[in-house]
């Protein structure tokens, strides 16, 4: 009983603290828009006004992008840590969205002029879920060999470094008007996010969400490790396989149409467990997908507001809200082995 009062006050603090975070991102910036212009545009749509063009073509695909792309990222870090059972696996520690990054690279600046009539959110997309399949690859081929988690994570870094590498290599050689479009990209923000990328992303990220949630069980047993999964008939190769898909998909699909974020994923499942203590993943799922959402709307607030009318990346606010998150669990972690 008092585990279920906290699972229900905690969803209550998460949809409470979400609907003020779209109120606010909705009312900050140049143009002040009270709650009654708010609830007037979406019950009439677009009127045209500048007030109406600033709602819907600019603040409310920005936000809802971002809610659901926090969302999604905070899904991937929470599978990633489940894989590798180790609370600091992300998919940007483990070179996942610099995978990413590098085969989207290569679709923007070597391969633009071959693809130029295929250039969408989705092909982006395809890119990006190649890459950190590949990145990811690279990781399991490693892992099988080495036992050893804080080396697997530092191999995960040097992938994240060879990729990067690989990238700025073809920076280097590209045209300035291939580099402007990608070094936009590469920076990491959500103010491009426009209502056809809402619809991919919201496309890719939900229902694979939903995917995720459907998982719990298999997902409990193989928590309490692999033999037990094993007895209780989960077929743990395939199980592992599935995971690291649904992560790479979730990752992919924000570095792609986001650029890429850090800390998200690594930060928020370890904020929702300390909130609703608990590891069950019939909880952490959706309460993860909240607290993400909560997360990035916060920094995207942060980053657009702090220092206005420059607005600065996303990462480096989610850098600075995640990594004492990060520095704690390493201090804790530690102590737990002394």
């Amino acid at each position: 009983m008092k585990q279920h009062t906290r699972n229900t006050v905690g969803f209550l603090v998460l949809l409470g603290l979400l609907a003020v975070m779209f109120y606010v991102n909705v009312n900050s910036g140049s143009v002040h828009l009270s709650i009654v212009q708010v609830f007037h545009l979406l019950g009439n749509g677009n009127d045209g006004s500048l007030e109406g063009n600033i709602l819907w073509k600019i603040r409310l695909p920005r936000l809802l992008g971002t809610a659901v792309m926090g969302g999604g990222l905070s899904i991937a870090g929470f599978l990633l840590q489940t894989f590798f059972k180790n609370p600091i696996a992300g998919p940007f520690v483990l070179g996942i969205s610099s995978g990413s990054r590098l085969f989207v690279g290569f679709f923007m600046l070597v391969s633009s002029p071959f693809f130029a009539g295929l250039y969408s959110p989705y092909t982006i997309f395809a890119a990006a879920f190649v890459g950190a399949l590949a990145a990811m690859g690279l990781v399991l081929l490693v892992s099988g060999k080495v036992r050893n988690l804080s080396m697997l994570l530092v191999i995960g870094m040097m992938i994240g470094y060879i990729c990067d590498a690989g990238t700025n290599f073809m920076v280097t050689f590209a045209e300035n008007n291939q580099l402007r479009n990608f070094t936009l990209w590469s920076m990491g923000s959500f103010s491009g996010i426009t209502w056809a990328t809402l619809g991919a992303s919201t496309l890719i990220i939900l229902p694979t969400s939903l995917l995720v949630l459907t998982l719990s069980k298999p997902l409990s047993a193989y928590l309490l490790g692999e033999n037990y999964a094993k007895s209780m008939g989960v077929n743990v190769k395939r199980f592992r396989v599935i995971l690291v898909i649904l992560s790479s998909i979730l990752s992919a699909c924000v570095t792609a149409f986001a650029g890429p974020v850090s800390f998200v994923g690594i930060a928020v499942p370890h904020i929702t467990r300390m909130l609703f203590k608990t590891s069950r993943p019939e909880v952490l799922i959706p309460a993860t997908f909240l607290s993400g959402s909560v997360f990035c709307l916060l920094s995207d607030l942060i980053a657009r507001t702090a220092f206005a009318p420059v607005e600065l990346t996303i990462s480096t606010v989610t850098s600075v809200l995640g990594a004492p998150v990060v520095i704690w669990l390493m201090i804790k972690r530690k102590r737990e082995q002394a």
